[in-house]
Parts: C-alpha cells; sequence; structure tokens
C-alpha cells in the first residue's frame, strides 16, 4: 500500500496562548498512540506527565516520555491524547484515529473522514446500558 501521511493540527490542550502547528505525521494503524519528535513536543510546551517502556519494530524495548494532553484537529474532527515522545517524524496511530472516526483509504493513499459519518463522529459503546449512564 505504501506510506500515507496527512497533515494534523497539534496543540497543547492545557495552554491556549501557544500557537498550535500543523504537521505532516506518518499515518499508521499498526501503531497504537500518537509519537513526537522531541522538537515539537518542546515546541508545543507539552510537560512529561511520566516514563513508559515501548517495544521498538526491531524487539528492542526503550523508556521514553510520554507527554501531554495533546489536542489533534484532523479537518472537522480532534481528539485529546497523551503522546510518545519518540522517533524523527510525528506519527499517528490507531488510537486517536479511532477518537476522531478518521479512516485510511487505501486506493487514494490518505487519510479520511469515515464517510458514513461526515459531520459528526461516531463510536461504538454497545454492552453499556443506557441506564447505566451518569447523571451529570
Amino acid at each position: 500500500m505504501g506510506l500515507i501521511h496527512a497533515e494534523i493540527e497539534l496543540a497543547n490542550a492545557r495552554q491556549d496562548d501557544l500557537l498550535p502547528m500543523t504537521v505532516k505525521a506518518l499515518v499508521d494503524s499498526g501503531a497504537l498512540h500518537l509519537f513526537l519528535p522531541d522538537h515539537v513536543a518542546k515546541q508545543l510546551g507539552l510537560p512529561e506527565l511520566e516514563r513508559r517502556e515501548v517495544t521498538l519494530a526491531d524487539g528492542q524495548r526503550q523508556v521514553v516520555p510520554y507527554a501531554g494532553p495533546v489536542r489533534v484537529r484532523f479537518r472537522n474532527r480532534q481528539c485529546l491524547v497523551g503522546a510518545l515522545v519518540i522517533g524523527d517524524e510525528p506519527l499517528l496511530g490507531a488510537i486517536p484515529m479511532e477518537d476522531m472516526d478518521v479512516q485510511i483509504h487505501p486506493g487514494r493513499r490518505e487519510l479520511i473522514v469515515n464517510p458514513d459519518s461526515p459531520n459528526i463522529p461516531t463510536s461504538v459503546a454497545k454492552g453499556v446500558p443506557w441506564t447505566a449512564r451518569p447523571t451529570w
């Protein structure tokens, strides 16, 4: 299929005075998280929340900073996530993609908004009885 990239907007969700940045991110549904290079995390002023151990593609393990929260925007979608600070380019994984209800279109090799729900993100909440919802 080849590599797929998308322009996404990133912002520090706790500091509205910092301008968001638009970056070209590698889109990888085989990865779980949002990954950011150190220079992007620093430009966004993201605080390190903790350290996490990650297993790299070659099987090696490495402890890296986990920073956030990050507001991620793609077209008319957004989500809030933490980011693993590692690598030399931003990478958008499955968790933020699911949260924003976006998909990879393999034929066009691009990230798209779910065509079945173009105006509002959808999510699956099966197994949660409606009567068990919070009362706030």
